[in-house]
């Protein structure tokens, strides 16, 4: 089995997570890393990472961006989720369930056969 490109491990569902932490609010592109970095300690992303996917969303219809210019300091590029885009995070829930059902089957199955190689 070939191992996947280092620049793709990890990210097929990143699209899947911004939209989700978007539905619950605009936010620009360092404060969703932050919230990466606090509600998903374990998934390893970076910003350059992040600013690929939500051009790549934005090109799709999916998220729309304006700027922000009346705080003090330089302009900040926030992100919103469109109608687009809650429909495509409706279609990554039934992938993910998918998913979750094949993960659950792989890790009862796991068990059952550790509980038969114990004396």
């Amino acid at each position: 089995m070939e191992p996947k490109p280092k620049n793709h491990r990890g990210y097929r569902f990143l699209p899947a997570y911004i939209l989700l932490f978007l539905a619950e609010g605009s936010l620009y592109g360092s404060a969703l890393l932050n919230v990466f970095y606090s509600r998903m300690p374990n998934y390893s992303v970076d910003s350059a990472v992040i600013y690929r996917t939500l051009q790549d969303l934005e090109k799709e219809g999916f998220v729309k961006s304006f700027w922000k210019t009346e705080d003090p300091g330089p302009a900040t590029k926030w992100y919103e989720i469109t109608d687009e885009g809650f429909h495509k995070l409706s279609e990554f829930k039934v992938e993910i369930e998918k998913r979750r059902k094949n993960l659950e089957f792989f890790l009862s199955t796991y068990q059952k056969l550790c509980k038969e190689q114990s004396p």
